[in-house]
């Protein structure tokens, strides 16, 4: 017997269309996928949790109930010493930068009070360098307030 080339046998001789064959394999793919999803969406809508015997309260894990061990005991006493540190540190930055202000504060009302003595084609020597201290300390004061210590 002799077969077109969009047709084959089957082992019991009969004739089946190739075009048939691949419909039948893409329709047996379709509900394969679709039973797939199915299943994977089942299983996602079911909860992870066991229900709580009491609905009042919630379930908590065994991982929530234990006592923290003595690595978590020094984790946390080392988190908390660092932020003490670190408020000391901002304390001092702090009382620093308010000391250097008030002395930039006085050096300039002198340096005023100077300037105003003087006549207007002299300057003293002392006119400029307390200029250049005020200058040092103002540069120094914003230095310090670009510091940032413990990241807030």
């Amino acid at each position: 017997m002799q077969l077109h080339s969009n047709q084959s046998q089957s082992s019991e001789g009969d004739a089946v269309p190739a075009t048939s064959r691949r419909m039948k394999f893409h329709w047996v793919r379709v509900l394969a996928c679709l039973a797939a999803a199915v299943t994977l969406s089942g299983a996602a809508q079911q909860s992870p949790q066991p229900p709580s015997p009491n609905p009042d309260k919630p379930y908590l894990r065994p991982e929530a109930n234990r006592l923290p061990d003595v690595n978590d005991q020094m984790e946390m006493r080392e988190q908390q010493m660092k932020q003490q540190s670190y408020e000391a540190a901002n304390a001092a930055r702090q009382k620093q930068l308010a000391d250097d202000s008030a002395k930039l504060l006085a050096l300039a009302v002198a340096l005023k009070a100077e300037v105003d003595k003087t006549n207007k084609d002299t300057l003293s020597l002392s006119v400029i360098r307390k200029a250049d201290a005020i200058e040092k300390l103002a540069h120094n004061v914003k230095e310090k307030m670009k510091l940032t210590i413990g990241g807030s």
